[in-house]
Order: structure tokens, then C-alpha cells, then sequence
């Protein structure tokens, strides 16, 4: 008898948890399941690697699956909104594995790809629709699809979306949908805005907690060294020549910096990839397809993908470059000891990275291990000064709001006395100069 049974679930979805041989729910799904089940708007925080992808689909499906009657037409029953087109794949081939043989439908729409295929597919109804916001205001504004009908809506990593600027995109999204409606949100971290998020789209929400805010799973072998860039280049081909066996996964902070170092590595004989937000969606799945077979042995991201790989084999996570948003650390290491396992994370700190380790140990309550003493050479001067912490992801993978950081200034060109000719017009802005309309390519 499966431990899933006690929770009250449907036998369709017995069936198919004991065919994926899932048989004993973790401890966030112990907790959210019976609340979401009894109708409940859930607020779920648990640190990666826990289970809460099951938490709030299982009961999403067991209720969809006590309707009646296939959508209509463009029609969408149930929402689920991710941060990034590799969750949004996560997601959508966990819930597959459970609804493979019910009549239920369920479509994914991220940016990268065709919008006219997802247009098609949309037109036919959907009962469970997983997207990333940026791709789904597209389609609304299109008028390819019906939200008016959904009664369910779920959050998952809501506090990234909050740092990739998708608030917006939820204040547009929200309204549209159908009410009463049940709201889950979930996240692995909790900072201030999630609170004010959460009194703005639940309603009595249940608070299921399983492990402190920011807290990183027991498992992980964490640790730091203090380097310069030099000595981060050679240190990094030192660890992966040690775990060559293993899979490794190792942040970089732009995506420029992830793609020159994958090269660099494969130039080095390393079987390396990258994943970024300059990557298509077809190349990202690839790159991950492959890290997952082991066809490579290292992936190099950005965090784009800190929360969107669910890969059981990773054994070692290295931080090349530290996060400027703490939160962004638990997710990144959050990659291995994934499912129970054990795993090994290993963090660089330049001269210039100091204050944001800082920011990282506030947050986790505790040192990181390690020698504080800087190793070979640094090209960069420790600053004077704490650097400013940017609001949003360091890579600029973010699909939708401005820019990361304020553009200070007018625009330049122009001398500043007054009378002084700006140069003739042209379509293309001011004089010769083509101002940035910000039609930034989504990267969920």
C-alpha cells in the first residue's frame, strides 16, 4: 500500500505514482497535500530538492480530474506560472508521469520557440497550461487563449519571478483568471516582498513550512575559497580533473562569461555546454539532455537554470562567480544532493566578491568553511567600498521590466550649451544614434 493512499488521493493517481515507483511523500507533500485537497490556498516553503512540484500538482490533478466535460475551445482550467523555460519543462514532465493515462491535457508555452505552434495547440482548450510570464502576456495579448475559467493558480519560485521583474506580468496576468480561484505559491527562500506577494493573491492562506528560509539541505558539503581570477581558472580544471567521473555543474554571472568559459573548457579537452539566456530553447534542452545522460560531464549556466534542473547525478556545484542576490545560492547548490543524495559545493570569492559572501552567510546563519586567505593572483583590487547590490538577476536573463540597474544620466552626444545642434533626426532617435527601444528578447 503506498503512503500517497492515506493523503486521499484519487486510485488513477495511485496507479500512476506506483508505476513511477513513488510510494512515500516527502514532508512538504505530507503537509500541503490534504490542505490544498480541502481547497485551502497554500504558501509552501521548502529548500530545493524536496518535492514541491508534487505538492501542489497531485492535488491540482486529483480535483481537475472530478470535472466533467473537456475544455472548450482556448479555454484553460488551471495555471501554473515558473521563472524560467527549464522549470517549466521540469515541471510539466513530473505532472506527465501522472496524467499520462487520464484524459487530462496539459501544454507548456515559453518564449524561444515557435508562438504560432503553442497558438495552435492552445485553440483546442487545455486543462493544465505550465508557462513562463513573459511568453504567456504575448499570447494574451494575442487573444490566443481563455483564462477566464481557471480556478487554479500556482507560483512556483515565486520569489525569482519577484527578482526577474515578472511582478508586473502578474498584475496583469491575476485578473484575467476566473474566481474564486485557488492560489498556491512556492518558494525555497522568503524574502519581504514574498509576504506583501502573498497577502495581494491569497486569501487565508496556509502557511506549511519544512525547513527555515534559506536554509540549504543537510546533505551538501559546502565550502569556500578565497581566489583571484587567475587562480579561479586553474583551481576550477583542478576540481573537475578530481571528479571527472561525476557530473559537475558551475555558475558563471553573465552570460557572456558562461559561454567563454564553456569554450575554454572544451578547448581544454573538458566535455563541456553552456546554458543562458542567449541560448535557444532547443539548444538549452540539448545541453541539459546531454548533461543528463552524462553525454558531458560539466555544465556551465547562468542563473537561468539554478532552479530549473532537477538532475539526481549532479555531485558538485561550483559558484566560479558569487551571486549578488544571496537567495540565488541556495538555489544554485540546491542542484545537487538532489532526491536524499549527497553532494559537494564549492564556492570562488574574488577580492571583489567579499561583501556579497557577506550577504550569503546573513542569510544562511552561518560561515562557510574554508581558508580566508586570498590564493594566487588577483586582477582585481579589494574595493573600498560594500558594491551595490542590484535588484534582479545578475546575468540579465530577465524577460520582461527594465534593464538590471537604473540607467543614470541623459542621454550622451549632445554638448550640454545650450543652442548646441543635436544633429538631424532620424527614425532611429537623436542624430546618428540608435536609441535601445528595449525589445529585449524574452529568455523564459
Amino acid at each position: 500500500m503506498s503512503d500517497f493512499e492515506t493523503l486521499g488521493l484519487r486510485p488513477a493517481i495511485l496507479k500512476a505514482l506506483d508505476f513511477a515507483e513513488l510510494t512515500t511523500p516527502t514532508p512538504i507533500q505530507q503537509r500541503c497535500i490534504p490542505l490544498a485537497l480541502q481547497g485551502h490556498d497554500i504558501l509552501g516553503l521548502a529548500q530545493t530538492g524536496t518535492g514541491k512540484t508534487m505538492a501542489f500538482a497531485l492535488p491540482l490533478i486529483h480535483t481537475l480530474l472530478g470535472e466533467h466535460g473537456k475544455p472548450n475551445g482556448k479555454e484553460v482550467k488551471s495555471l501554473i506560472l515558473a521563472p524560467t523555460r527549464e522549470l517549466v519543462n521540469q515541471i510539466a514532465e513530473n505532472m506527465r508521469q501522472v496524467i499520462k493515462k487520464t484524459p487530462l491535457k496539459l501544454v507548456t508555452v515559453v518564449g524561444g520557440v515557435s508562438i504560432n505552434k503553442q497558438i495552435t495547440r492552445l485553440s483546442q482548450g487545455t486543462d493544465i497550461l505550465v508557462a513562463t510570464p513573459g511568453r504567456l502576456i504575448d499570447l494574451m495579448d494575442r487573444r490566443a487563449l481563455d483564462l477566464s475559467a481557471a480556478r487554479f493558480l500556482v507560483l512556483d519560485e515565486a520569489d525569482q519571478m519577484l527578482d526577474m521583474g515578472f511582478i508586473h506580468a502578474l498584475r496583469k496576468i491575476a485578473p484575467a483568471l476566473g474566481t474564486p480561484r485557488q492560489t498556491m505559491l512556492f518558494s525555497a527562500t522568503m524574502p519581504k516582498q514574498m509576504e506583501e506577494l502573498s497577502q495581494a493573491y491569497l486569501t487565508d492562506p496556509q502557511k506549511v513550512q519544512v525547513a527555515p528560509p534559506g536554509k540549504t539541505a543537510d546533505k551538501i558539503e559546502q565550502s569556500v575559497e578565497f581566489l583571484g581570477k587567475e587562480g579561479k581558472q586553474s583551481r576550477l580544471r583542478e576540481l573537475l580533473r578530481d571528479h571527472a567521473d561525476g557530473l559537475t555543474l558551475v555558475f558563471a554571472r553573465t552570460k557572456f562569461g558562461a559561454e567563454k568559459m564553456m569554450k575554454a573548457l572544451r578547448k581544454d579537452g573538458f566535455a563541456a555546454d553552456s546554458v543562458h539566456g542567449n541560448k535557444s530553447q532547443g539548444q538549452r534542452d540539448r545541453a541539459i539532455a546531454a548533461f543528463k545522460s552524462g553525454d558531458i560531464k560539466v555544465l556551465v549556466a547562468t542563473d537561468v537554470a539554478a532552479r530549473g534542473i532537477d538532475i539526481p547525478g549532479v555531485e558538485l556545484v561550483v559558484n566560479y562567480d558569487l551571486p549578488n542576490v544571496p537567495e540565488s545560492y541556495v538555489h544554485r547548490i540546491g542542484r545537487t544532493a538532489r532526491a536524499g543524495r549527497e553532494g559537494i559545493a564549492i564556492s570562488f570569492c574574488a577580492p571583489d566578491e567579499e561583501a556579497y559572501l557577506r550577504d550569503i552567510e546573513k542569510l544562511l546563519k552561518k560561515k562557510l568553511p574554508g581558508s580566508r586567505e586570498f590564493k594566487g593572483p588577483s586582477l582585481a583590487p579589494s574595493p573600498a567600498s560594500k558594491p551595490r547590490r542590484r535588484k534582479g538577476p545578475q546575468n540579465a536573463d530577465a524577460p520582461l521590466g527594465k534593464p538590471n540597474g537604473k540607467r543614470g544620466g541623459k542621454p550622451q552626444g549632445r554638448t550640454g550649451k545650450p543652442g548646441a545642434a543635436a544633429g538631424p533626426k532620424s527614425a532611429g532617435g537623436n542624430g546618428n544614434r540608435r536609441r535601445r527601444s528595449g525589445g529585449r528578447k524574452s529568455a523564459a
